[in-house]
């Protein structure tokens, strides 16, 4: 390069570091694009070459067994089947990872000529560090500048043979499996890919805004993803192609085996406890020098090092701007497949511990599956509150981060709740004497004539979860539809199982609302609301012991977990 191109190119760079100040953006110059593209190229290579290194591996296993003396073989007869049952789980983690590059929208142009030659010292100082983790700028992630969209994606994959079958595969399983029913994963498998989510949907959290706590009549309009039904299709990435797959060293493919193993820590119901060890102190603490977060000012939280996201994504659950940042490529593409196109709860399986053969308590153990997200990370778990009343518990409830919705039979409490959920402007707006019109059991008369001002919190801006709202109606009736059933992750109940004419229609309704290993919560005597009543004399009040009611809730599918006295009960939805 003589020194005129020298000194055009630095007052390039010059002029674009001018133009990146005034947008309060980083710009890169063309050296550090090309160190960019060159590592993410290697990042996706290592991805690629995830399947080669795993044969080389079995192969290698293969090739030991064969050496073994023929009493030891018969010894371990059973190896063979291992490693034809290691090959399918290899193509289980396959499925994945390819299914999870063809998603991935690069922040480059990928296709553009790489030519750094001319920068030759630098370029072997970046080299020299380019390992993951380095403080080189050949990983200065640009996604760490930005926020993590977390949304719900239009993007899926078809899903790959047998993949379904079975969690856990066992030999016997794989005995009459012929060559050419086994998992072939290739690059070029079409697949539909879809680009991160909009910048409108970037700065959705799990306390979304609210500006109107919808009363509604439909109730799948409380935790309906409006964006399911939409599919787009694209062509995979050319950058997949096998002809520009460069070849790794090993060390980089165990680092794409290291995101596998993550995966069960972040996102899979196996790490939830070391998760809580790790975790939920920092939760907890947060919450307690939080206590008071505002929604139209919510507390905002930096995670660096956030790794595959999972506590950035909790820490914007308890109602805090998060944002996590991470430098390794190998994390960024795995945790915003994770956010942005996961689109229920255990969708995809993997084998992370396949690739080890070191302490392991047995091939089963080591060939267990494992399937994750155990959350679905862009919605909130969904609960259900009958006989909300006048709406404050359904509203708590969303306060915590879940997408709630309150029924509510009675109009007389829908146009009340409705007035202070959607019109109250400021906390105490209103003045009422509710004590008047009874002059029994009163202290004094100062007592029966004090006043109460309501509300104490403003409702709109309390932290209430988008999507929050009271559905009006019998709760039989509108929830009797198939569009609600296994839809609802928790039901609480409070003073409302006694309402029923036929109390075990309740039972029965809610177990079908309640996906498998859902909730019901109750709280709430059995004072039978129709118990004493004399209306028509074909009214039906059906009148049943705690024992009864236990009895028909296990009959439903239900185990009680916590119970406290007659009242208070927490009982799963078993399998």
């Amino acid at each position: 390069m003589d020194r005129r191109q020298h000194e055009e190119e630095v007052q390039v760079d010059e002029a674009a570091a001018a133009a990146a100040a005034t947008t309060g953006q980083r710009r890169y110059s063309k050296l550090e694009e090309a160190l960019e593209i060159k590592s993410l190229r290697r990042i996706i290579s290592a991805y690629l070459n995830y399947p080669d290194a795993a044969e080389e591996d079995i192969v290698r296993y293969e090739r030991s067994f064969r050496k073994l003396p023929p009493s030891h073989k018969a010894l371990l007869s059973h190896l063979p089947l291992k490693y034809k049952t290691l090959r399918r789980c290899v193509s289980v983690n396959t499925y994945f990872i390819m299914s999870m590059l063809q998603a991935f929208d690069p922040p480059l142009d990928m296709s553009q000529d790489i030519d750094i030659d001319d920068h030759e010292d630098l370029q072997n100082v970046c080299e020299s560090h380019q390992a993951e983790g380095s403080k080189c700028s050949v990983e200065k992630n640009v996604f760490s500048e930005q926020p993590l969209p977390i949304g719900g994606s239009d993007a899926y994959v078809s899903e790959p043979i047998n993949s379904g079958e079975e969690n856990n595969l066992t030999y016997e399983s794989l005995e009459e499996t012929t060559k050419e029913e086994e998992i072939h994963m290739e690059v070029s498998h079409a697949s539909h890919v879809e680009k991160f989510v909009s910048s409108e949907k970037q700065n959705r959290s799990c306390n979304g805004n609210i500006n109107d706590v919808k009363v509604v009549t439909d109730p799948a309009a409380c935790c309906s993803n409006p964006d399911a039904s939409i599919r787009a299709t694209h062509l995979a990435h050319t950058w997949m192609d096998p002809s520009v797959q460069l070849n790794v060293p090993l060390v980089d493919v165990d680092k794409v085996r290291c995101i596998i193993r993550n995966i069960v820590r972040d996102w899979a119901a196996e790490g939830q406890k070391e998760r809580d060890e790790c975790y939920k102190p920092i939760l907890e603490e947060l919450n307690c020098l939080f206590p008071h977060r505002s929604q139209k000012r919510p507390p905002c939280c930096l995670v660096p090092g956030a790794g595959l996201g999972r506590l950035a994504l909790e820490i914007s659950c308890l109602g805090f701007v998060s944002q996590g940042n991470e430098f390794s490529y190998y994390m960024m593409i795995c945790s915003s497949f994770i956010l942005n196109y996961t689109q229920v709860v255990g969708e995809w399986t993997i084998y992370p511990w396949i690739h080890s053969n070191c302490n392991s308590l047995s091939d089963s153990d080591q060939l267990r599956s494992v399937s994750f997200p155990d959350i679905h990370p862009s919605r909130p778990p969904c609960c259900l509150v009958p006989g909300a009343g006048l709406g404050r518990l359904a509203l708590e409830i969303s306060c915590l981060g879940f997408v709630s919705q309150g029924n509510e039979f009675s109009y007389y409490m829908m146009i009340c709740s409705s007035f202070i959920l959607n019109y109250t402007q400021v906390v105490g707006e209103w003045t009422i004497y509710p004590w008047i019109h009874s002059n029994c059991n009163s202290l004094s008369d100062s007592d029966q004539l004090r006043s109460v001002s309501f509300p104490d919190i403003h409702p709109s801006s309390a932290g209430i979860t988008e999507g929050f709202s009271m559905c009006a109606g019998d709760f039989v009736e509108v929830y009797n539809d198939e569009s609600q059933e296994a839809y609802w992750d928790a039901v609480v109940t409070c003073f409302f199982l006694d309402t029923a004419h036929n109390i075990v229609e309740y039972i029965e309704t809610i177990s079908k609302l309640l996906k498998t290993g859902g909730v019901w919560i109750n709280l709430g005597p059995l004072l039978y609301h129709f118990a004493d009543s004399y209306g028509p004399e074909d009214e039906m009040s059906i009148e049943l012991s705690l024992e009864d009611v236990k009895k028909i809730a296990f009959h439903f599918g239900f185990v009680m977990e916590n119970r406290y006295c007659a009242a208070f009960w927490t009982m799963r939805k078993s399998q």
